[in-house]
């Protein structure tokens, strides 16, 4: 009996410690070989990649996570502009660039899926069922902040979830308004994660996520900005917003 109580005072113990930094460092470098900047392609530009957010690999591999907000509204399409995703290069490698396909999109979770058009699938990250998700959890974020001018080096920042807070994401214009979204933002919306980091232009897509396994709890989709948009690179509000993977995964069974 006092075996067994020494045993799980262990467990107990170990539940508490906090993710040791190697552990850390091990999870960064294993999620950054998933996450993808995402633009588009027109080989007779340049720069041929205009890059417009990040993205990450899941499922199979094929599938790339992003903001709905990310994709253009249009392309150019006598230029031959397609959607696309560049991996950072490792080391001396230089970055790649492959086309990708539009799937599926979920505007009221502001979620889209790509799907690569061919080549070896990418390694995928696993999603955390996002209802275990409590207030005070530490999360990890990688993307790429202002990718445009910092190039397509992704960035980890670390947060908190500060809170677990009901949110409707509003549509770019009246003209996206439609029943279902009308019923969607006078019945309320659905819980977002508050996070007290500073996400920036270009980390649109990223993966939040847990340090020591790497999976993914929510989505980053849109900072608190004071003022206007300039302001939130001299005087950012450190509030971050990401949708729960749980959203993710019902646009995925839903395909």
């Amino acid at each position: 009996m006092a075996f067994l109580l020494r045993l799980l005072a262990f467990v107990l113990l170990c539940a508490l410690v906090p993710v040791h930094a190697a552990d850390r460092v091990d999870t960064i470098a294993r999620v950054k070989r998933s996450v993808v900047a995402v633009g588009t392609l027109d080989r007779n530009r340049s720069p041929a990649f205009q890059f417009r957010g990040t993205g990450f690999a899941v499922g199979d591999g094929t599938t790339i996570v992003t903001n709905a907000h990310v994709l253009p509204t249009s392309m150019d399409l006598p230029h031959n502009e397609v959607l696309a995703i560049l991996l950072p290069g490792e080391g001396d490698e230089t970055a790649n660039v492959r086309e990708v396909r539009r799937g599926a999109v979920d505007p009221g979770s502001d979620l889209a899926l790509l799907k690569l058009a061919s080549g070896a699938p990418l390694p995928p990250l696993a999603l955390r069922d996002s209802t275990t998700v409590r207030e005070g959890e530490e999360v990890l974020m990688t993307g790429f902040p202002l990718g445009g001018v910092l190039g397509p080096f992704a960035a980890t920042n670390r947060a908190m979830v500060s809170a677990i807070t009901p949110i409707a994401i509003p549509q770019g214009n009246a003209t996206q308004l439609n029943p279902a979204v009308i019923h969607r933002l006078t019945r309320g919306s659905f819980p977002v994660f508050q996070l007290d980091g500073t996400a920036l232009p270009g980390n649109s897509g990223s993966p939040i996520y847990d340090p020591a396994s790497g999976d993914v709890l929510g989505i980053v989709n849109m900072v608190f900005v004071k003022g206007t948009k300039e302001a939130a690179l001299k005087e950012p509000s450190g509030i971050t917003y990401a949708v729960p993977a749980s959203r993710l995964q019902a646009l995925l069974n839903a395909q």
